[in-house]
């Protein structure tokens, strides 16, 4: 008996291996089909889907430190902005409340009035060689900017009448007298104004887009000085 039984187990195992072999090979040949079925990824909507992860992980952009990235960002001074700001106009020009020269800003601020854009243009024709470029200094002179945050406009006139000299343990800085020179005292109101903008913040570093008109006061106040 346990001859016969060896010999049918022997048997059965035989009768099982040609069913065994059948199922492997099937096997092989459906994962054979599904590997050819099967394409390669796509690169772009592989890429897209990174970048949409990426996306999804970005935080929200800091608007703060976008404006300290940006050199024409103004660096606006609340104080200052309340200070200068225009409570009069008088045949286009306009002043603040202790009855200096200031400029006035319109359009969302785009718009900035004669004084102020031909200060502008003044400054950059006679100053910014020594001064830099939007009143923001060099490496021999102030910057204007940050020096209209402390001087009137009594102190100012008198400084680019009749210049200053500042000696210290560094060295001595001259500014020159220009009383004698009209292409900057007659336009001394528009480069203040214009310098009172750059301080308080209310002037970015860039060239007004857009004025209003020149004022007919303006127009006579220049022949006058020019003598034209």
């Amino acid at each position: 008996m346990l001859l016969g039984e060896t010999s049918l187990q022997y048997q059965s195992k035989a009768a099982i291996r040609p069913l065994v072999a059948a199922l492997v090979l099937a096997l092989a040949s459906t994962a054979a089909v599904q590997a050819q079925d099967a394409k390669p990824a796509d690169a772009k909507t592989t890429n897209a889907k990174t970048a949409d992860a990426k996306t999804a992980d970005a935080k929200p952009t800091d608007a703060a430190l976008v404006n300290q990235l940006d050199p024409n960002a103004p660096e606006k001074d609340a104080k200052l902005l309340d200070k200068y700001q225009a409570v009069k106009v008088e045949d286009g020009k306009y002043f603040d409340k202790d009855g200096a020269p200031t400029y006035h800003i319109s359009n969302d601020g785009k718009k900035f009035d004669w004084y102020a854009y031909s200060g502008y243009r003044r400054y950059h024709a006679e100053c910014h060689v020594c001064h830099g470029p939007d009143a923001m200094g060099s490496t021999y002179a102030p910057a204007l900017k940050d020096s209209l945050k402390r001087l009137s406009y009594e102190e100012f006139i008198g400084v680019i009448a009749g210049g200053k000299q500042d000696v210290s343990a560094s060295g001595t800085n001259v500014m020159p007298a220009f009383g004698d020179n009209k292409n900057v005292m007659c336009y001394a109101d528009d480069l203040y104004t214009y310098l009172k903008a750059r301080a308080s913040g209310a002037m970015p570093r860039v060239r007004p887009t857009d004025k209003e008109e020149k004022p007919e006061a303006a127009k006579k106040a220049e022949k006058e000085c020019l003598g034209g």
